[in-house]
């Protein structure tokens, strides 16, 4: 078998079942199977799982085990040469997995494999290629010194700013969202750090690889789309956990002198506080229009009726982007792209290409009944269900 695709999930049933679909069909060309690790969620995954993929492996977890024992438990049941751990709040493109294996297979001494990401208004995720957080590294993060001299070696190490997104190439540090390396290679590394709980994880994955000399790399050929943090909600818990498992990370490879480490720990409580805060004073704001990508003009009116508002129905053969944006200059939008008529890759194409700060964007997954997106980086996505199937 190629590839094992192991998704671990937390109490996010409708993305989750967005992304299986996207798997499942960038998986066709592939001898893989595709493995779902259920951390004791609450919110009907499983069952979710059960009904609409029976075929699919899926374990079961009576507790939540954090990230790393439960991507290492659905490791341990995988069978590819290689594997992608995967986020369920991402969305893959039906080609994304034969680009980056056609990439791996073409590197020596190969370590992990990343990919571009971008959040759900289509900006690209900084956090896609990285370099080491030493201490040094982590204070021109915090102090935001990379913005100041972003021209700067010294300065600008932390986003890996050495590669453009739009340019692979090596890197130290990946971001757990996906990452792509040799099963054989992961029990060498013997997987994730059980005794960190999240967040500190694919830091430490990544730099023990280097640590065994193999070479890490951001492949930019293909885009995910990771909604972000929707396993999570930004409370005190996050922060502590946040703080303890950079503190962990540090103590076990670096030596850091005890004034730093204080530092380090208020600056990472100072910043999940203003992210916290930035989430909550964010305002709410409705969409003018709605714009509908398909060529179901009974799937219009049905939208018209979910939202309360008329849905301008777009075929893509007939409008261009570049005109729909001429055409709802300074409006708010949002863009429902139907997945009956839109490939994954194509959805994930013009959320990316259309990223605005006006523009918001909603996936109808195929075969579902509900609309799923993410109008920030920082705060829970939105789903918006359907009472009826798909018309």
């Amino acid at each position: 078998m190629q590839l094992s695709v192991v998704i671990l999930n937390y109490n996010v049933r409708y993305f989750l079942e967005q992304c299986i679909c996207s798997v499942q069909k960038a998986l066709e060309n592939i001898d893989g199977e595709i493995i779902v690790v259920d951390n004791n969620s609450s919110d009907g995954s499983c069952v979710m799982m059960q009904q609409r993929f029976p075929h699919i492996k899926l374990i079961q977890n009576t507790e939540n085990y954090g990230f790393p024992k439960g991507n290492n438990i659905g490791v341990s049941a995988a069978q590819g040469k290689y594997i992608c751990i995967l986020n369920p709040d991402t969305v893959v493109s039906e080609d994304t997995f034969l680009k980056v294996l056609a990439f791996a297979e073409e590197k020596q001494n190969l370590g992990i494999v990343g990919c571009k990401l971008i959040d759900g208004t289509g900006a690209f995720l900084p956090e896609s290629k990285r370099g080491i957080p030493t201490p040094w590294v982590a204070f021109t993060k915090m102090s935001a010194l990379y913005k100041l001299f972003p021209n700067s070696k010294a300065f600008n190490q932390y986003y890996a700013q050495h590669l453009s997104k739009e340019q692979s190439g090596e890197v130290a540090i990946l971001v757990g969202a996906f990452m792509v390396l040799q099963r054989e290679l992961y029990s060498e590394l013997q997987g994730f750090d059980e005794n960190c709980f999240m967040y500190a994880d694919d830091i430490d994955l990544s730099y023990r690889s280097l640590l065994l000399g193999k070479s890490n790399y951001y492949f930019a050929d293909t885009s995910v789309l990771h909604y972000k943090g929707e396993s999570t909600t930004k409370d005190a818990n996050y922060m502590l956990r946040f703080q303890e498992a950079m503190t962990y990370f540090y103590k076990k490879h670096f030596k850091v002198p005890f004034l730093f480490t204080i530092l380090v720990q208020v600056g990472i409580l100072f910043f999940a506080l203003f992210k916290r805060l930035n989430i909550n004073m964010q305002p709410s704001k409705f969409p003018d229009k709605y714009v509908l990508y398909s060529n179901n003009q009974n799937l219009s009116g049905q939208l018209e009726l979910v939202f309360q508002n008329k849905v301008l129905i777009c075929e893509l053969k007939k409008e261009k982007g570049v005109n729909l944006q001429l055409k709802f200059r300074g409006k708010r939008v949002e863009f429902l792209l139907d997945n009956h008529y839109l490939s994954f890759k194509k959805c994930i194409n013009i959320i990316e290409s259309m990223h605005n700060k006006q523009y918001t964007f909603k996936i109808l997954p195929k075969s579902s009944k509900f609309l799923i997106g993410s109008n920030s980086n920082s705060g829970r996505g939105e789903v918006v269900k359907f009472q009826n199937n798909y018309i």
